[in-house]
């Protein structure tokens, strides 16, 4: 019995010690990124950016920021294009790690002006455009 503890023991150490490895991948990417925007800095800059919502489109279908226009994740590294590169982008979605990736994506074709909301839509507290029914 103590072995098969001690195997659990290690096992769930592994766990935590990649949920932790996660975390910090994700912080340090966001520091490395930067443009981290929390909701009212977010508000503030709106009308002057390109809002993208990069969740899929049901899921923005479903209830987005009001503004905002759909490349979901998935196809972003291929639709990217149709953003001006001239114009702040303001990437949100409800995962840190793909808001993260696409903002990556962006950065490395030379978009100077990206940032991502700090909590995601989930803790989105402004407008919001949600599907007629």
């Amino acid at each position: 019995m103590t072995n098969f503890l001690i195997v659990l023991d290690v096992i769930l150490g592994v766990i935590l010690l990649g949920f932790l490895g996660f975390w910090a991948y994700n912080r340090i990417q966001a520091k490395r990124l930067g443009g981290e925007l929390t909701n009212e800095e977010f508000k503030a800059g709106m009308r002057k950016a390109q809002i993208i919502d990069v969740r899929e489109a049901n899921e923005f279908k479903h209830e987005h920021i009001d503004g905002a226009r759909n490349i979901p994740y998935t196809m972003f590294k291929y639709q990217y294009t149709e953003l001006r590169p001239d114009l702040p982008v303001y990437l949100y979605s409800d995962s840190l790690t793909m808001t993260l990736r696409c903002a990556s994506i962006l950065r490395k074709h030379n978009f100077a002006k990206v940032f991502y909301l700090k909590d995601g839509f989930s803790q989105w507290d402004g407008r919001k455009k949600a599907a007629k029914n």
